[in-house]
């Protein structure tokens, strides 16, 4: 089984999550390759069984480059290139894929940067092996919520299960 994560991540919170849905993933099954955004490899290039995708949301949705600059000037480590353009420079990608965010918990506003990123995926050929997921974090900073990481490994664990029997390689 081949698991490809992609994650952005300006504060760490993102990639604090994306390591706990590997952790969970891989009670059942081998977890390939966790990658941040801006080391992947091009999106319509990525050969897997499952492809996860982590974005924080941004202004409502996933970041953009105003937005990213604005996280750097608080103190955050974001890439160039977010999940967004990442997602938006692909060909078809006709792959199984998962999509979590991180959200501000309080307040809690609208919008979520799975839903977009869903969106996008399908739009490229993908199919949803899950209902995108939001993470919580405490402010726009983080740290990532109490039980939110266990909530995650959850997630990775059930994201498992819904895989053939026949690709699953631990």
């Amino acid at each position: 089984m081949d698991v490809v994560i992609v994650y952005e991540s300006a504060w760490g919170n993102t990639k604090i999550i994306a390591e706990a849905v590997a952790d969970g993933l891989a009670a059942t099954i081998d977890v390939g390759t966790i990658l941040e955004v801006g080391s992947a490899p091009p999106a319509d290039t990525v050969t897997a069984d499952l492809l996860i995708v982590g974005a924080p949301t941004h202004a409502f949705g996933l970041s953009r480059p105003q937005t990213r600059e604005e996280a750097a000037r608080r103190g955050g480590h974001p890439g160039d290139t977010g999940i967004r353009e990442w997602i938006g420079a692909a060909g078809d990608i006709h792959l199984p894929v998962a999509v979590f965010d991180t959200h501000v918990r309080r307040p809690n506003l609208p919008g979520a940067a799975s839903k977009k990123a869903a969106k996008l995926l399908r739009s490229h050929g993908a199919s949803l092996l899950a209902k995108p997921e939001s993470f919580y974090v405490g402010g726009y900073e983080g740290p990532v919520l109490p039980g939110e990481i266990d909530r995650a490994t959850r997630w990775g664990a059930e994201l498992a299960g819904r895989l053939p029997e026949s690709i699953h390689g631990v």
